[in-house]
């Protein structure tokens, strides 16, 4: 009787240690099982944010499973959030409100992500604003947001009809001509980054004469803003915690950017977001990465897309978007 007393206790502790070694399993499984995130970024200042939750996810320590698309324009990434491509995307502030206008409201802001990056260079100093007056301007950007800012701030200033703007087809152009420039030449430049830092590089005359962020947010109030991210508002329903984690990861992947100059500017070249790191380096202090998110982002993001609108419509999809619009807020 004691021996079949032994032996029953015996299996039962056996079968105990089998099924608790199944569980163990099972929680590991649960645990390291991760939602599929596809997310578009940009080029230049909208893609830096990403970079360290770009490398993260590399290492397998990200809450996700991201997969990322470095795309070249924003078409690119209208184009995927249209088609049903990408769940999560960074694209300029305006491209943002013509995705909900287009997707009849299938669009969400999660958070800012990058504030002004627009600069007017000169080899002339410039005083103030009102020294505009009687010069040119040489831009990229017609119907998109540095037209628009600019026109909002020479109307603010009083100097629409005294201040000659001369477009060109694309950015590179503008810091082309920026880096040629003479030192006794008086046109002015405006230029996002890292164009900016490309032209100053080259033309030693060269200099940041106004920094067109300080300048809206002084006759506006509020800061401009130039970059988001958005998401799908469908599959935002069907995955708010792992959108959740991912805001909390892309909210510290955008604090390293802060506070790591030099790993950030690396990570750059290496992802593509900016060519070469050298250049990454001097950039990045200018392209005023942030994290704005909730509240603060949806009244930031409403102030900068009702200029938009003003100056016209077409530039936000037609309307201002809808309470529906703002995650968190």
């Amino acid at each position: 009787m004691k021996k079949t007393i032994a032996l029953l206790l015996s299996l039962l502790m056996v079968f105990s240690l089998a099924a608790c070694g199944s569980n163990d399993a099972a929680d590991d499984g649960a645990a390291q099982q991760k939602v599929a995130v596809r997310i578009a970024t940009l080029k230049g200042p909208t893609g830096i944010g990403s970079v360290k939750l770009w490398a993260d996810d590399d290492a397998g320590t990200a809450a996700n499973d991201y997969t990322f698309t470095l795309c070249t324009d924003p078409t690119e990434v209208s184009a995927g959030m249209i088609a049903g491509s990408y769940d999560i995307a960074a694209c300029p502030l305006n491209v943002a409100a013509v995705l909900y206008n287009r997707l009849e409201g299938n669009i969400q802001m999660l958070a800012i992500n990058t504030l002004g990056t627009l600069y007017l260079l000169s080899t002339q100093p410039l005083e103030s604003i009102s020294d505009l007056a009687g010069k040119t301007i040489i831009t990229a950007g017609q119907g998109a947001t540095p037209e628009y800012v600019l026109n909002y701030l020479l109307e603010q200033n009083g100097l629409t009809d005294s201040v000659t703007v001369e477009f060109r087809s694309e950015h590179a152009e503008v810091a082309t001509l920026a880096a040629a420039a003479t030192a006794d030449d008086a046109t002015l430049y405006l230029l996002p980054e890292p164009n900016v830092t490309s032209a100053l590089t080259q033309n030693q005359s060269l200099q940041t004469v106004l920094d067109l962020s300080e300048a809206f947010e002084k006759a506006s109030g509020v800061a401009l803003a130039m970059g988001c991210v958005v998401a799908r508002k469908d599959y935002v329903e069907q995955n708010k915690a792992a959108v959740d984690a991912f805001l909390t990861e892309y909210q510290q992947s955008i604090e390293y950017t802060q506070t790591n100059l030099d790993d950030t500017a690396a990570l750059c070249e290496t992802y593509g977001v900016i060519p070469k790191a050298a250049v990454a380096k001097q950039a990045i202090p200018r392209c005023s990465i942030a994290f704005k998110s909730g509240t603060e982002m949806r009244d930031i993001a409403t102030a900068n897309l009702t200029v938009l609108f003003d100056a016209n419509p077409q530039s936000v999809g037609g309307s201002m978007p809808g309470d529906d619009f703002w995650y968190g807020a």
